[in-house]
């Protein structure tokens, strides 16, 4: 009986190939689990946020450098909250004033995360961080507003809404701060003050009658410094008039004595020519086109008249 002779080498070959390719293949499968694991255990913590990591629920770090990080895969998770300033529009709410008005207010607030940590603990989320923010921002207002009469609202020149502001930014962060809610409100605005619509007839009247007594103020004021102004440079004219005439009269005496020296000096070289001249004087008084005089013809006085000169 013939004896048949196998040859295996070939199988061998094909056992080692495989044996490669089946630890190439392992290898392969590792590393690319290893790369699942890399990339689900790495993040990044980029500027103006903070990545809160947690452990079946419970936070368990709190990375706020920007950079690259890790975390246990599939075990832990990361969720990221805002470490910027936001804002916040705080609903419309209805006030009472001190004087028992009615209206509407509206406000909005600057806001930001400042721990985390005491954030998620006490709030659990931005949007119930801001829910409770609201609630302390209405009450502060209204026991603010409660405090204030209508038109000191209202009415700019006696407004207080400037300082109400920092009161209430002051005592909201009070109140978040005594919960623990690791927020921090950096202002409170105030958008506006509206009225019930009941209300708007009546207060625009009543604003309409502060400005028109206001600007017949104005006036009054204004018409009595014109007076003053008027007396006082009337009074100075009349001053002036006064020290002018006055001096006028000086002037005036002084120069009519000065004169009547002059005619004394000139008339006394000379009698008979002053007698004439005198004369001379009174026809540009006495003598007219109308004028009728009645005297003797033989006194000087007519004989001058008719021309008789002796």
């Amino acid at each position: 009986m013939d004896k048949k002779v196998v040859n295996l080498e070939p199988r061998k070959n094909i056992e080692m190939e495989w044996r490669k390719y089946a630890k190439l293949g392992i290898t392969v499968i590792i590393l690319f689990a290893l790369f699942i694991l890399l990339l689900t255990s790495a993040f990044i913590v980029k500027e103006g946020e903070h990545k809160v990591i947690r452990q079946f629920g419970e936070v368990v770090r709190i990375k706020s450098d920007p950079g690259l990080s890790f975390k246990l895969p599939f075990i832990q998770s990361v969720s990221t909250l805002p470490k910027y300033q936001m804002m916040y529009d705080v609903s419309q709410a209805e006030i009472n004033t001190k004087d028992k008005k009615r209206m509407i207010i509206d406000n909005y607030v600057v806001w930001k995360i400042d721990n985390p940590r005491k954030m998620i603990s006490n709030a659990r989320t931005v949007a119930n961080a801001e829910s409770r923010m609201e609630e302390f921002i209405y009450s502060v207002v209204r026991a603010e507003l409660g405090q204030l009469n209508y038109n000191e609202i209202i009415n700019d020149e006696k407004s207080s809404r400037g300082s109400l502001n920092d009161r209430v930014t002051e005592k909201v962060n009070e109140l978040l701060l005594k919960d623990e809610y690791g927020i921090i409100i950096t202002d409170v605005r105030t958008k506006r003050t509206d009225l019930p619509q009941e209300n708007e007839n009546s207060v625009y009247t009543r604003m309409i009658s502060e400005r028109e007594s206001k600007a017949q103020e104005y006036l009054s004021k204004g018409d009595a410094e014109k007076n003053r102004i008027t007396a006082k440079t009337d009074r100075k004219v009349r001053e002036t008039l006064s020290k002018a005439q006055a001096d006028a009269e000086v002037i005036r005496s002084e120069g009519e004595g000065e004169a009547a020296k002059i005619y004394n000096v000139s008339f006394s070289k000379d009698k008979e020519f002053y007698n004439l001249f005198r004369t001379l004087e009174t026809y540009k008084k006495t003598i007219g086109e109308d004028t009728v005089i009645v005297i003797p013809s033989d006194s000087p006085y007519a004989r001058l008249l008719m021309g008789y000169t002796k």
